[in-house]
């Protein structure tokens, strides 16, 4: 995909599964396994995509996946599965070395999005997954994960944050801003404080890379919140607002977690809005 001098591509990184009950909150399972049928353990199927926007200057990757530092207990509590896809061999696909990555935009610091930022090297010390990348998280979002609020705390990792705190490369953003020509940064406070949706446009497109706002399709109607947000009313009006001017700009939506929607348009109906047409990338 182009958006004026950028071009687009998917980074699929692999799939986990979470539980269907935390995704969707108060929607009765009746209605969202239509969608998303939950397994045994009433976890959903879900992707971890990322976004790789180049210009051929820079190389600018959006959220990295959830990483292959998990142990076995980890892994099988998410369903954690690099068998057909990774953040390694996609980025390969593209052309890509990891030294050749100029910035990451984390939209946020909890495991599935941040997680494949650092490794473990063959000595057993964390490293940065790109070394020679500028990484850029919202300050407020950086002390919220180092507080350790009891609710959320589970989802910020150690092995993830720590690599970020000691590197010279981290670039602490403090609200909205243009991060580059065409490449902008936008805030939603619901799911956690100061998370990242990151815009690419130009005179007539745009996409919005809308992080856990609207992580799958199925979230594009109001009502349909995750019980994993911190403050849902809050997160109901970001949508409202994200949702209008999607609308009434022509805006393309892309899913970071959805297997099978990457990508989409939506309208605004009598009954809500709704997803319009999928977009292939």
């Amino acid at each position: 995909m182009q958006i004026g001098n950028y071009t687009l591509r998917l980074i699929d990184t692999g799939r986990f599964r979470l539980d269907g009950g935390a995704m969707f909150g108060v929607v009765p399972r009746v209605l969202l396994e239509k969608e998303n049928p939950p397994d045994e353990k009433n976890r959903i199927y879900m992707a971890l995509n990322a976004l790789l926007i180049q210009d051929g200057g820079r190389t600018i990757l959006v959220d990295t996946g959830i990483g292959n530092k998990g142990d076995e207990k980890f892994t099988k509590i998410y369903a954690v599965d690099h068998s057909e896809h990774s953040l390694e061999k996609a980025l390969q696909d593209a052309g890509i070395s990891p030294e050749d990555v100029t910035d990451v935009v984390l939209t946020h610091l909890h495991f599935d999005h941040a997680g494949g930022a650092t490794y473990y090297d063959t000595e057993g010390r964390l490293r940065l997954q790109f070394p020679n990348a500028t990484h850029h998280v919202q300050k407020k979002q950086l002390e919220w994960a180092q507080a350790g609020f009891e609710k959320d705390r589970a989802s910020y990792l150690r092995e993830n944050i720590e690599p970020l705190l000691q590197a010279e490369q981290l670039n602490l953003l403090d609200g909205p801003t243009r991060l580059y020509e065409g490449v902008e940064i936008l805030l939603a406070n619901g799911h956690t404080p100061a998370m990242q949706l990151v815009r690419v446009f130009d005179a007539s497109t745009s996409l919005l890379y809308a992080a856990d706002l609207i992580p799958l399709a199925a979230h594009v109607p109001i009502p349909w919140v995750m019980a994993y947000d911190l403050y849902p009313v809050q997160t109901i009006n970001e949508k409202k607002e994200i949702l209008q001017r999607a609308v009434k700009e022509g805006w393309l939506l892309f899913f970071e977690h959805d297997p099978r929607v990457y990508c989409g348009t939506v309208e605004h109906t009598e009954k809500g809005y709704r997803l319009k047409e999928k977009v292939t990338f």
